[in-house]
């Protein structure tokens, strides 16, 4: 994870983005209850491309109808939540166009576009299944207020639009503004950045969590209104907030880390040591004296060979973070799981085709309700509470988002390509998986690609497979 340090902040390493992913347990929730419910399939619905069954609640239960009033909240809810989806994906997309000016890509409009999407997304599965719950369960009152909005522009992450994010940075500029005045000081760059740590990390109370593990950390407005985030996102904020103060601040990677400074004609004037801190150690904290950071060896020469990452290398960063977390929570019951375990086994010529796809091979929990295949008349038991069925907040599903928009932004990566596709495989989607992996290999080295080759052509069958099952199943429904 690309890491932020400032004067109140301590440098830490993270994987590099490309590293193979694994990741460590997770213990499940101590306050999730569960107990046995019996269940019935039901009908799927579609979200965007993608079908997702939902799981029909008790076998005791009598279905209930919606009068028309509650039909019209229910659908007028489901077209905002879908509409804002839709919208902050394609605005995410213009954003980060390679048709657009470095200048005009702004971090914080496609970082918010992101937390609409996922948040809008969240939303509309957890109305879809209080929606199936109302429908089975009489007397039970789940569903939730009509929204008074119905656009990405009016649709409040934490309690304000996005607009109202964007001018809360705004805000933030001007209290730094005033903290210099207060100290009846000139604009000197040194003072300057004095003056916007003391803003965010003083006034503001801007810290880095100490461990990485919840993704809302990661969303540009959770840690503008909780005052706790990563280390990346700490460091888009600092330079969002410079850039209204007129100061360009710029960024690399140093091994594991992401440094950020001024801009500047004179690199040698970043390292001077006023008042016991060089320049370049009060934007980057105290990792320039810890002997344990490669930025403690960076001079006013080295730093000239170092390359400046874009404003889109910034927000993939960003996006490489969503994805490790949003991943590791949904492989949680899993220890290690990493993506592309899959692929050391379809070398062996003895292996049978069901062994890339045997109970064995550990699935991810998509929902915290998978259902499992099976005879139409056998009934699915499933193991849940009815407060976990609408907290649940579908990781697999945003990881998977994550790396579509990661996708935009790098097109051509191939490894970040068979990453994405297998975890479209974990989440058994394997027509998806069959595509992304197949123009991997159009990408990837000669020695990758003969390791995924065998893999895809397997995965073409399990493909077929699936769908043949399915038409069965849907023959002896009907």
């Amino acid at each position: 994870m690309s890491t932020l340090f400032t004067s109140t902040a301590v440098a830490a390493a993270g994987p590099c983005l490309l590293r193979p992913i694994g990741y460590d347990h997770d213990d499940d929730d101590p306050n999730r209850r569960w107990r046995r419910k019996t269940f019935f399939p039901c009908s799927s619905r579609k979200q965007g491309t993608t079908t997702t069954t939902t799981a029909v609640l008790s076998v005791s239960a009598s279905a209930s109808t919606l009068s028309p009033n509650k039909m019209t909240r229910e659908s007028s809810r489901l077209k905002a939540y879908q509409e804002v989806v839709k919208t902050a994906r394609e605005k995410f997309t213009r954003e980060v166009s390679f048709k657009s000016k470095e200048k005009d890509t702004s971090l914080a409009r496609a970082l918010l576009y992101i937390a609409a999407e996922d948040e809008a997304f969240s939303a509309l599965n957890r109305e879809l299944d209080a929606c199936s719950l109302q429908k089975e369960r009489r007397n039970v009152s789940v569903l939730s207020d009509n929204p008074e909005w119905d656009s990405l522009e009016q649709m409040p992450l934490a309690g304000k639009t996005i607009t109202e994010w964007l001018k809360e940075l705004d805000t933030i500029a001007k209290e730094v503004e005033a903290e210099l005045v207060y100290r009846d000081i000139g604009c000197h760059l040194v003072e300057v950045l004095d003056a916007i740590n003391v803003v965010l990390f003083e006034l503001r109370g801007l810290k880095r969590s100490p461990v990485a593990v919840d993704s809302k950390n990661s969303y540009l407005h959770t840690v503008l209104s909780t005052g706790c985030g990563s280390a990346i996102l700490l460091s888009i904020i600092y330079i969002e907030v410079c850039k209204r103060l007129s100061l360009t601040i710029v960024g690399s990677r140093v091994g594991e880390d992401f440094l950020i400074w001024p801009q500047t004609a004179n690199p040698e004037e970043l390292f001077k040591v006023t008042s016991g801190h060089s320049l370049f150690a009060v934007v980057n904290g105290r990792c320039v004296e810890d002997p344990r950071s490669r930025a403690s060896d960076l001079t006013s020469n080295s730093l000239l060979g170092l390359e400046i990452a874009t404003k889109r290398d910034i927000i993939g960063i960003a996006l490489a973070n969503l994805i490790r977390l949003h991943w590791k929570r949904a492989s949680r019951s899993n220890h290690g799981l990493m993506l592309t375990a899959p692929l050391r086994h379809v070398h062996d010529t003895d292996e049978k085709l069901d062994k890339i796809h045997s109970s064995t091979i550990p699935l991810v929990r998509p929902h915290d309700l998978r259902l499992v295949s099976g005879s139409v008349w056998n009934r699915l038991f499933f193991i849940f509470s009815f407060d976990s069925l609408l907290s649940c907040r579908f990781p697999d599903r945003l990881a998977i988002m994550a790396s579509e928009r990661l996708l935009i932004l790098q097109p051509h990566n191939w490894a970040l390509r068979r990453d994405h596709g297998m975890m479209l495989y974990y989440n058994r989607k394997y027509g998806q998986a069959v595509q992304e992996l197949s123009i991997c290999m159009a990408f990837a080295p000669q020695e990758e690609a003969e390791i995924l080759e065998p893999f895809v052509e397997k995965l073409h069958l399990l493909r077929l497979e699936s769908s043949w099952k399915s038409l069965g199943h849907a023959t002896l429904v009907n």
